[in-house]
């Protein structure tokens, strides 16, 4: 947007800055971050003249990302919770995954994800020592058409019933989450805790950004999942709570239709499909999983 007020001289100087910056990137050899860093200066060179960025805005800019960075370690990823929050992940998702016929749609990896969570078999609890009300979740997993995928991998996390992953605790514990893989007929089934809303990590810099525009830390209930096989396009991606208030609200705009699931309510001492008998009241849903091939 031009500034009617400045002079031709302050915008032709202003216009300079950028053109040498621009330049300087003329010579780097690999044309893809050429490209890259000519743009990234053109947007955001674009973006400080729009807004008129006073020096004390840089300076709090720049205080804001370092602090971003201080409180980064590897159990808290804060800047993927900001790209999160400025639906950056979510767009470069759907840059990166287009939707694919009948594929299962893709949403946001979120930032507590672990690698080397334990191996469950099917119909095991990925629960351990997480606390919640107890809920078994089966489905398939195929191709495009159709074809079961037997041995395909999933990987699953989830928060307990208090807002927080194990990674949240501090002490080393694994809970609320695992990897299993998919019979002969890409059956999977296991047991986890039912979904419940919780807040982002709100208590740092992403959280102080979201009380000062008045919007909300809260996340839609949900159920982490990355399924993968040979030939296949990786899938990350969520399932949600059909009913949950925060369904319209996600603070990480990762909610699409197609993954909200219905969430069965059974009382206790009412079999479950493994022939269990749950002492406590659970809850069951399905997901089926279909995956494009991996050239898609």
């Amino acid at each position: 947007m031009a500034d009617n007020s400045l002079s031709p001289e302050q915008m032709a100087a202003e216009e300079q800055v950028t053109a040498n910056v621009l330049a300087s990137f003329d010579g780097t050899p690999d044309p893809r971050l050429r490209q890259i860093m000519h743009s990234l200066v053109k947007h955001l060179h674009s973006f400080a003249r729009d807004v008129r960025l006073t020096d004390a805005e840089w300076q709090s800019a720049i205080g804001f990302l370092t602090n971003v960075g201080h409180i980064t370690d590897d159990r808290r990823q804060e800047f993927i919770l900001l790209s999160d929050v400025l639906g950056l992940s979510m767009l470069t998702v759907g840059i990166n995954q287009p939707i694919r016929g009948n594929a299962t749609e893709a949403t946001v990896f979120g930032p507590f994800f672990v690698d080397d969570a334990p191996l469950v078999k099917i119909g095991g609890n990925i629960a351990q020592s997480a606390v919640g009300e107890p809920c078994w979740v089966e489905g398939s997993v195929t191709d495009t058409d159709g074809k079961p995928l037997a041995g395909a991998r999933i990987e699953v996390w989830e928060a307990d019933e208090d807002g927080f992953y194990d990674v949240q605790y501090g002490d080393d514990r694994t809970a609320g989450r695992a990897h299993l893989y998919t019979d002969e007929q890409g059956r999977y089934s296991f047991w986890g805790i039912t979904p419940t809303p919780y807040p982002i990590p709100h208590d740092g810099p992403v959280g102080h950004m979201l009380a000062a525009t008045g919007r909300s830390p809260w996340r839609a209930s949900h159920l982490h999942f990355m399924v993968t096989a040979p030939g296949h396009r990786r899938l990350v991606t969520h399932i949600f709570v059909d009913g949950d208030p925060q369904l319209a609200d996600d603070s990480v705009f990762g909610v699409k239709e197609s993954l909200i699931k219905k969430f069965e309510r059974h009382p206790a001492g009412t079999a479950a499909p493994d022939a269990s008998i749950p002492a406590s009241a659970w809850s069951s849903t399905a997901f089926d999983i279909v995956l494009p091939p991996s050239d898609s």
